[in-house]
């Protein structure tokens, strides 16, 4: 690499002779780099170390100027640096935090480099304190301070993982179970108006998660093949004793085991809160500090606003959760099923609900994240979305009926959890079914119950293959997940909520707790979005995504252009533009994202620094490129309803996301905006969001009086009529949210 000229210098050197200043030299070349280009060499492909070097070696960048320093794609860039171990420039370093302190203090939180303090980066942050003292010597106290919490969570977690290191995947998720009847359950039940979003309980979700995680990274292959006399010697040894205690089966330790499973969860959940709460506030949020009061380390605000926008942001996913539930009571009122009687008549109203819960998400995935009537399964087996939706919704009855109610009920009788649950178990015994507190059968088994919820009228008796792509399409196959874990390999893996049936070998288990629970609208989303963002179909939904939208806008009197290509010049090309749309004087061109539903602000700063950051970029150079456009293409101009003569249009450009992160935000001068906020706007039917009958305040609805078309006729957005400015106004006004 020596002998090789460096890639990046001389896009530099290109950039002062086509007469560009330094400082926007300076960010392109930058921007490149953040962008992992050039990619090739040649015909030789560029690796990630070799561009590190090159970058990091080049000259240009101990000349550049604090604003350049500070800029965001410089602090990214450098974060970038503290995050590899490819090259060293303690120098170049040095150099920036004498310029800049907080540039480097930013790349530091940025990079996460507080909880690498092995690293060769962090060293040079040391010797920083030592050089530049009064800048850095604070900062790094504080760093050290957290990476000492942290490593105290860790070593407590360690310690209390050691009792169940011998325990088998299956007999932890009995345990697990038994946690969630004992005390997710209980609270659930209490609280008339706990949504499905709780975050406490979300806690324990994630920690039990992630324990489950350790558990299959540190097991055999040959502890997840399971049989029916190794799944009946663990039942005996681990569930028995809990819910028929005898003489014999007192003195097996399990006792202790659950005790050790409940100090477990609250090392994780502690561990998991000090990452979310403190590590991930102080490497991503920039709306506080963290400052030493006397020898205590505390918080302090320093932007109310950006704060507050984090926490409406949250708020907007409730009220969307509720617009589209409206949305599909509406659909639900005008369809056929309206008066069908769905199952037995005892469950026929907690079915309707079941199935106006499964428009409400078809809704959603069809108009948001342009998903069609099927798509295939990691088997290849085409799954119907509603049924798929249908019959997660209908499980969530099926164990809200017959687990969590009566077990509620058998609490209120002995005021004791684990009679409560062998009363339930018993109860199921002497029927002839499964009422323990962990569910499993034989995968062929499962799908022989599921085939009772494919019934329609081409197939009266349902349809076989159908439930089995459904249960593949919710499956979890625990074997080859934890066969990836032990590789070491990066991998996506589904939380428990995401693909709630846990597949070992022929088997199928499922947590009744969990399934009666869980939100099943996100399931579904991340499900296909975040854990199959990689199918086949992903790249066809995004095109339906902007054909849907590009209709949306049709409907209201734009003129449309879908997947418009300027021409490319030498100096730019500017890619394929999702949608223009062109009305009274008006005109948007638009960056389509289509992501998933995000729970953390790690993932959320990922978010904005990669997919949002490059569609402000794109969106500049796609701006600019129409601008020039609606001058020489004439086809383009009359589209777009702009004679000859006609004054060019205020363009706006907007970056329309799937996701809420971020929202409202700008990323290169361009708006970031919800892709739901533009569809209510369209439609104008913003008071779905606003739970206009009260259905989520934890009252009792009955769903067989509701009126819903007498909520049709509210105050519209549009007061003098809808047209592009008044549009245009809405959104960038946030008058969709307003209460």
């Amino acid at each position: 690499m020596e002998n090789q000229q460096n890639i990046y210098e001389l896009k530099f050197e290109q950039g002062i002779r086509l007469s560009l200043s330094i400082a926007d030299t300076a960010i392109m070349v930058i921007e490149s780099y953040l962008d992992g280009k050039p990619t090739k060499r040649g015909k030789v492909t560029i690796k990630n170390a070799e561009r590190n070097v090159f970058f990091w070696t080049s000259p240009f960048l101990s000349t550049l100027s604090s604003d350049v320093y500070e800029s965001e794609p410089f602090v990214l860039a450098l974060a970038r640096y503290m995050g590899q171990e490819q090259t060293a420039s303690f120098e170049l370093i040095q150099h920036i935090a004498q310029i800049s302190p907080e540039t480097v203090r930013r790349a530091v939180r940025y990079s996460g480099l507080v909880l690498r303090q092995d690293s060769e980066r962090w060293k040079e942050i040391e010797q920083l304190a030592i050089t530049e003292a009064a800048e850095f010597s604070e900062f790094v106290r504080i760093c050290r301070r957290l990476d000492y919490a942290h490593r105290e969570r860790v070593a407590l977690v360690e310690a209390c993982r050691k009792p169940l290191s011998k325990l088998l995947p299956l007999e932890l998720l009995v345990y697990a179970s038994f946690y969630g009847f004992e005390h997710l359950i209980p609270n659930r039940l209490n609280v008339a108006s706990q949504s499905e979003d709780d975050a406490s309980a979300d806690e324990v979700w994630m920690a039990i998660n992630d324990i489950l995680l350790w558990k299959l990274q540190t097991s055999s292959d040959r502890d997840l093949r399971l049989t029916e006399t190794i799944i009946g010697n663990s039942l005996r040894t681990h569930l028995s004793p809990f819910l028929f205690p005898t003489k014999l089966n007192q003195s097996k330790g399990w006792a202790d085991i659950y005790h050790a499973f409940n100090y477990l969860i609250e090392a994780q959940v502690e561990l998991n809160s000090f990452l979310s709460r403190s590590i991930d506030a102080f490497c991503y949020d920039d709306s506080i500090n963290f400052e030493f009061a006397g020898t205590e380390l505390v918080i302090v605000e320093r932007d109310a606003n950006a704060r507050k926008a984090w926490q409406r942001n949250s708020e907007k996913l409730v009220q969307l959760h509720n617009y589209w539930l409206y949305r599909a009571y509406c659909e639900f009122e005008t369809s056929a099923m309206a008066t069908v009687q769905i199952g037995s008549l005892e469950n026929h109203e907690s079915n309707r609900l079941a199935y106006i819960k499964a428009i409400r998400t078809q809704l959603r995935l069809t108009e948001v994240y342009g998903l069609s009537d099927s798509v295939l399964t990691e088997t290849k087996l085409p799954v119907d979305i509603f049924q798929a939706l249908l019959s997660l919704e209908l499980m969530k009855v099926f164990y809200n009926n017959a687990f969590l109610i009566p077990y509620d009920d058998y609490l209120s009788e002995t005021d004791n959890w684990r009679k409560a649950l062998a009363g339930l178990a018993m109860d199921g015994l002497v029927k002839g079914e499964n009422r323990f507190p962990m569910a499993w059968s034989e995968r062929d088994a499962k799908i022989k119950n599921v085939r009772a919820w494919t019934v329609n009228k081409e197939f009266p008796h349902g349809h076989l293959k159908a439930a089995e792509a459904i249960v593949d399409f919710w499956s979890c196959d625990i074997r080859a997940l934890a066969a990836q874990l032990r590789s070491g390999e990066p991998t996506l893996t589904p939380t428990l909520y995401e693909r709630p049936m846990l597949k070992m070998g022929h088997y199928i288990f499922q947590l009744p707790w969990m399934m009666a629970m869980q939100n099943n609208s996100t399931a579904a989303i991340n499900n296909l979005r975040r854990i199959g963002a990689r199918r086949v179909e992903a790249g066809e939904e995004t095109r339906c995504i902007e054909k849907r939208l590009a209709e949306c806008f049709e409907g209201r009197g734009f003129r449309v252009c879908l997947n418009y290509h300027p021409v490319r010049t030498l100096s730019d090309n500017a890619g394929e533009i999702d949608l223009i749309c062109a009305r009274d004087g008006r005109l948007l061109v638009l960056e389509i994202k289509s992501t998933f539903v995000r729970s953390s602000m790690k993932d959320a700063w990922l978010h904005k620094t990669t997919a949002l950051r490059k569609a402000g970029l794109q969106l500049k150079r796609k701006v600019k490129a129409v601008q020039a456009a609606l001058f020489s293409d004439t086809d383009l101009a009359l589209a777009l309803g702009i004679g000859e003569n006609m004054e060019v249009p205020a363009i706006h450009g907007w970056i329309v996301d799937t996701s809420i992160e971020h929202d409202h935000e700008f990323f290169s001068g361009f708006l970031k905006v919800s892709l739901e906020e533009i569809l209510i706007a369209l439609r104008d039917d913003r008071h779905w969001l606003n739970d206009p009958m009260g259905m989520f305040t934890g009252q009792p609805i009955d769903i067989n009086n509701i009126e819903l078309s007498e909520y049709i006729m509210t105050p519209t957005l549009y007061p003098n009529g809808f047209s592009g400015k008044y549009f245009v106004d809405v959104i960038e006004r946030q008058t969709v949210w307003a209460s």
